[in-house]
């Protein structure tokens, strides 16, 4: 299986989809990690690979929950990138919307837009979610998210008030990076609470 795992390494980094779907119609685990311990649909993810992301994610025999060292998961990681038509496959198929820690919608508020973070909030996302820092989604699209996914979230009900470990708010996080326009439309709304 030495030439398949070659075969595999190479169609991720190549974006090969069709090699991928061969050597998984011949039995190939999907699940297969790259040479870093990469799960094969996070590496693609990573390098944007999404044709191969995409031929991974169809497969019955993906684990779903499969993590990388850092803990992401192939939702978290399609919704980080805006591949909206993965993360729809991936919920479709049972991907965990809420988990422990950073979750897929911590990602999606860093999104190139709000479509991905759309799909995880109808899928019951817990909008404050707090990660092991304490930081929301919310902080997370202020820090460097698109505004349009700071609305969204605002929408959803988050709870602009609320303080990471170090005692930031949203407000600091969109300080912090320069965007004094968002952070006075949040300190207002902190103020109407």
């Amino acid at each position: 299986m030495a030439g398949s795992y070659d075969d595999f390494v190479t169609a991720i980094k190549r974006d090969h989809r069709h090699t991928v779907e061969a050597l998984l119609q011949r039995g190939f685990d999907p699940n297969t990690v790259d040479e870093s311990g990469q799960p094969g649909i996070i590496a693609a993810l990573l390098i944007e690979s999404y044709e191969v992301a995409g031929a991974l994610a169809a497969s019955d025999r993906l684990q779903l929950e499969a993590t990388n060292s850092s803990g992401e998961t192939a939702l978290m990681m399609a919704s980080l990138r805006g591949q909206s038509a993965l993360v729809q496959r991936l919920l479709q198929r049972g991907a965990a919307v809420n988990r422990s820690g950073w979750t897929p919608l911590h990602y999606a508020a860093t999104a190139p837009d709000e479509a991905p973070m759309k799909l995880l909030l109808a899928r019951g996302a817990t909008v404050d979610a707090r990660s092991p820092n304490g930081t929301t989604p919310l902080m997370m699209a202020a820090d460097y998210g698109p505004s349009a996914c700071v609305d969204l979230l605002l929408a959803a009900g988050a709870q602009v008030d609320l303080k990471n470990d170090l005692g930031l708010t949203a407000v600091e996080f969109a300080r912090q990076r320069g965007r004094e326009q968002l952070a006075d439309q949040l300190s207002r709304l902190v103020q109407l609470r």
